[in-house]
């Protein structure tokens, strides 16, 4: 075995250590050692990522000494990979860019504390990324929630702790689903590797036993995670969980917590349903379905909105709209484009929360339109960040999304012809919608009349590490939207190694 092979699960290990070292640590000892461990994990996932794509298979890394079926793995793609290096790497970014805020925010005392959550939450989404067994999975995920949940309510505002319960609670009803789920697979099956539990369900549907039990597994599952992953009309808990967190909160949990749900089920609907029957129950049309709303509605409450905040939270449900969208059209193509913009929103959404963060302070931390007008051109970078951060959401050339939509519309041209109208009918819409709200909030902080006069002649100096991480954010929403190709083929040989 080469050494390489290890880094997963030295990833993973490493986090839930950093964890227990920093607790009696001080605010900032906790802070350079969550910071360096997440680098480490970083540049661990890209030597994971350039040894799987150079042996040009994937992998699996046995947890002890028992092997499958009764053992416990990590299964190490390329797909996996290049997940963990952009997770890794937009919570190093997310936490970089919000410094400030967290030793603002938090009290003094908790801030080791938050901390610690965040390197149990990097822990948790490696887990979920590389997992091969569905009860570590299912394990992690509860990991994930109880994290997220302590870094929003960790402000300790009454909206914060209101927003905390919420997310709790929609959080619990789509663990218990995914839960029974996973112990009617166990029972008809046997099996909790994913490996093996697929094989079962091959020889199951081949026999054509247990169809009843096997489509309650497969819409607990996908309502489970749907649930916990924020699809409408199960949002709900979205605009103060991610309103009123740190703002590195706020962007964490919008751009990874969310979509690791999503790649959950990905994993289960290939390497444990097997796709071609998750498509012949036809969940995934209620997912296209919910998907299409969502893209509206989110977009909608987004123009309604008040404060940058709420529009931004808002435009995350719309988005995590045209993710299942995506994975509805029940082709490769769809899944294809549905994965690529898990990663383009994981860029793009922790760069509009950081650089919303920045026009935020730049108007005496007002986050209501009128107060942030004139914003970007007292805080110039922050305000050139969120206009590329727009961009992509629209969908403007050159930038990650896009790409995104451009293969969502590549893709809904291969599936069935009523899917195909309505899915170029609705990214059209909501494409219209998503200019409205996001260039009338580019409009609004370059806009340098009726300035608050306390403001004028002002300018907010932004720290080294936020104008670092929002560069590197930036670079990298260009990188997706002009190399594209490569990624998409990356993410066509992961499909591929999954099936």
């Amino acid at each position: 075995m080469s050494f390489v092979q290890n880094f997963p699960c030295f990833s993973i290990v490493l986090c839930m250590v950093a964890g227990i070292l920093s607790t009696p640590m001080k605010g900032k000892n906790a802070k350079r050692m969550t910071m360096a461990v997440v680098t480490l994990v970083a540049l661990m996932s890209a030597a994971t990522l350039f040894y799987v794509m150079s042996a040009g298979s994937s992998y699996i890394y046995t947890m002890g000494k028992y092997p499958a079926p009764w053992g416990n793995e990590l299964r190490v793609g390329v797909l996996e990979a290049m997940l963990a290096l952009v997770f890794a790497l937009v919570m190093l970014f997310s936490l970089a860019g919000g410094m400030d805020h967290v030793f603002k925010d938090v009290n003094e005392e908790k801030i080791n504390l938050y901390f610690i959550l965040v390197d149990l939450l990097l822990s948790s989404l490696l887990a979920i990324i590389y997992t091969n067994d569905l009860f570590t999975g299912y394990v992690f995920v509860e990991i994930n929630t109880i994290a997220a949940c302590g870094m929003i309510m960790i402000r300790e505002s009454g909206r914060s702790i209101l927003a905390a319960t919420r997310y709790m609670v929609m959080s619990l009803i789509g663990s218990g689903l995914f839960l029974i789920s996973l112990a009617m697979l166990y029972d008809i099956t046997g099996h909790l590797l994913m490996q093996p539990a697929h094989e079962a369900m091959v020889r199951l549907t081949q026999a054509g036993e247990y169809e009843v039990p096997l489509l309650v597994i497969i819409s607990f599952s996908t309502v489970g995670l749907a649930i916990k992953s924020g699809l409408y009309p199960f949002h709900s808990w979205m605009p103060d969980a991610y309103g009123y967190s740190t703002i590195s909160s706020s962007s964490i949990l919008s751009s990874l917590v969310s979509k690791s749900y999503i790649i959950l089920l990905i994993k289960i609907f290939y390497r444990v349903i097997g796709f071609d029957t998750v498509v012949t129950s036809k969940i995934v049309n209620v997912l296209f379905v919910f998907g299409l709303i969502g893209m509206i509605m989110g977009s909608v409450s987004a123009i309604m909105a008040k404060d940058i905040y709420k529009m931004i939270a808002y435009s995350s449900v719309a988005q995590i709209g045209y993710i299942y969208m995506g994975i509805g059209l029940g082709t490769e193509a769809g899944m294809t484009a549905a994965i690529f913009h898990i990663l383009t929103h994981a860029v793009t959404k922790s760069l509009l929360f950081l650089s919303a963060k920045g026009l935020n302070d730049a108007s005496g931390r007002k986050r209501v339109y009128p107060a942030l007008q004139g914003a970007a051109y007292r805080n110039p970078l922050a305000g050139a960040a969120f206009l590329v951060g727009s961009l992509s959401m629209v969908g403007i050339p050159m930038l990650a999304g896009f790409i995104s939509k451009l293969l969502f519309a590549t893709a809904a041209l291969g599936a069935s012809p009523m899917k195909v109208l309505s899915t170029l009918i609705v990214l059209a819409v909501s494409t219209v919608l998503n200019a409205v709200y996001f260039l009338h909030t580019v409009i609004r902080i370059y806009t340098p009349v009726d300035v608050p006069e306390e403001f004028k002649g002002t300018r907010i100096r932004t720290g080294a590490g936020a104008a670092a991480a929002l560069f590197c954010l930036i670079i990298m929403n260009f990188l997706m939207g002009l190399l594209s190709q490569p990624i998409t083929d990356l993410i066509h040989l992961g499909i591929e190694m999954f099936a």
